[in-house]
C-alpha cells in the first residue's frame, strides 16, 4: 500500500481549463479583467440565482475589505465579526483601521450565536458605538443560522458581510450561500471547492454595487483620457488566466461537492460506533453543506491516551494531514485586545476539533489507509 501524502483537500484539474487558458494565450489577453472574467462571474451568477452580481477578485480577503469599503466603514468604526473562523475574516476590519468585536459560536452550527450577537450589538451601542456590519462565517461550509442571525441584523439595522469563502454549493431553505447579506464572500484558494488557484469574489445585490466594486479593484481610475484618482483604489481585480481556471473548474464543482459530501458520509460510517467521537453534520432538513472539510469532536478518554492530539499525530504518523480546526480569533495574540462576547463555545471546540481529508481526489486506497488508522488507534 502506499504511503505517499493524504492531503487535507487539495483541488483537482477537471480537464477542461486549458481551453481557456489557451484562448486567453492566443488573445494575448494575459492580464487583469478580460473575457474570462466576464464568463466567470456570468457562470457563477447563473449558479447563485437571486439576483446575485458577482465580481471576480484576487482574493476572498479582498472581498471582504471591499465590502467593509463599499458600507462605508472607517477609523474608528467597530464591526462584529465571528471568532472561530480564518485571519482573513477578520484582518480586513483592522485594514480600515476599524475595531473588530468578536462574538462565539453555538454549538450547532459552530457558527455565530445569536444570543452573544445581540448582546454584543446592544452593550456596544450602550457605548456609544453602534456597529457598522456583522461578518457572519458558514464554517466548514455548513451555514450559520441564517434566519435568526439576519433578524437580528434587520431589528438593528446593520449590513451582513456574508463570509462564504468556504460555502461555495452549500444552502440553506434552498437558497445559496452567499446571496443573503448585503455582500456575499467566495474563495478560490487552492484548497477549496473549485480553484483559480488564487482568487474570490464579492457578490453584490446590485449591478451599482458591483460596479462601484470593480471601480475600487481597478485603482479608483476616475473618467478621464489622463490617469485621475480621486479616490484611493485597490488592485484586486482577478487576471484573466486565472478566470479560465475557474471556467474549467466551475465544470465539475457539483461533482466536487458529491465527492466532499460522500467524504463526510465515510467518516460517519467509520466513526458510527466510537463513543469518543462525534462527527460534525448540521440538520439536513434545512441545512445543505458542501462539507468543504469534514470535521470531527474528539472526547477525551484520560485512560485511552485519546484525545484531539494524539489522534492527529496518529494520522501524521501514516503520513495523512488532519489539522485542529481554526483557533479562535479572540484568542489570537493581533486581536486578543479587542472585545469579546461569548460562553468559550469556540474555545471548547477548538479544544476538541478536528479537520479530516476532504478532497475530491481521495482514492479507495486512501481511504483504506485512514480506516486503518481510526480501527488501529481505538481498538
Amino acid at each position: 500500500m502506499s504511503n505517499k501524502r493524504i492531503f487535507l483537500s487539495l483541488s483537482q484539474k477537471s480537464g477542461f481549463e486549458q481551453k481557456y487558458i489557451k484562448k486567453a494565450l492566443d488573445d494575448n489577453w494575459i492580464t487583469s479583467g478580460g473575457p474570462n472574467v466576464d464568463a466567470f462571474e456570468t457562470a457563477l451568477e447563473d449558479y447563485l440565482q437571486d439576483k446575485s452580481y458577482v465580481t471576480a477578485l484576487n482574493s476572498g480577503t479582498s472581498a471582504i475589505h471591499l465590502a467593509l469599503i463599499l458600507l462605508g466603514v472607517k477609523l474608528g468604526d467597530e464591526v462584529i465579526c465571528q471568532s472561530l473562523t480564518f485571519s482573513a475574516s477578520a484582518n480586513p476590519i483592522l485594514y480600515q483601521g476599524a475595531i473588530p468585536v468578536f462574538v462565539d459560536s453555538e454549538s450547532e452550527t459552530w457558527n455565530i450565536c445569536p444570543v452573544n450577537l445581540e448582546i454584543a450589538i446592544q452593550q456596544r451601542i450602550k457605548k456609544g458605538k453602534k456597529p457598522k456590519a456583522i461578518i457572519a462565517v458558514h464554517l466548514y461550509g455548513n451555514p450559520y443560522k441564517v434566519d435568526e442571525i439576519h433578524a437580528i441584523a434587520d431589528r438593528y439595522q446593520i449590513p451582513i458581510i456574508e463570509d462564504s469563502a468556504e460555502a461555495l454549493g452549500s444552502s440553506y431553505k434552498g437558497k445559496k450561500c452567499g446571496t443573503f447579506g448585503t455582500f456575499g464572500v467566495l474563495s478560490f484558494n487552492g484548497n477549496k471547492i473549485i480553484t483559480t488557484s488564487s482568487g474570490g469574489a464579492l457578490i453584490s445585490t446590485s449591478r451599482q454595487l458591483k460596479e462601484k466594486a470593480v471601480f475600487y479593484a481597478t485603482q479608483s481610475k476616475d473618467k478621464a483620457v489622463h490617469y485621475e484618482h480621486s479616490q484611493i483604489g485597490y488592485n484586486y481585480r482577478m487576471s484573466n488566466i486565472c478566470a479560465g481556471l475557474g471556467l474549467g473548474q466551475i465544470e465539475i464543482l457539483n461533482k466536487n461537492i458529491e465527492s466532499r459530501r460522500n467524504m463526510n458520509h465515510f467518516y460517519k460510517m467509520i466513526f458510527k460506533d466510537i463513543e469518543e467521537i462525534e462527527v460534525f453534520q448540521a440538520d439536513e432538513n434545512s441545512y445543505f453543506s458542501n462539507h468543504w472539510l469534514s470535521t470531527i469532536l474528539v472526547r477525551p478518554n484520560i485512560k485511552k491516551y485519546i484525545n484531539r492530539e494524539s489522534l492527529r499525530l496518529a494520522f501524521e504518523i501514516a503520513n495523512i494531514e488532519s489539522r485542529p480546526i481554526w483557533k479562535p480569533m479572540h484568542l489570537q495574540t493581533v486581536f486578543k485586545k479587542y472585545p469579546y462576547y461569548g460562553n468559550n463555545v469556540s474555545e471548547d471546540l477548538f479544544e476538541k476539533g478536528l479537520c479530516l481529508p476532504s478532497g475530491a481526489g481521495i482514492t479507495k486506497e486512501d481511504k483504506e489507509r485512514i480506516k486503518k488508522v481510526v480501527d488501529t488507534f481505538f481498538k
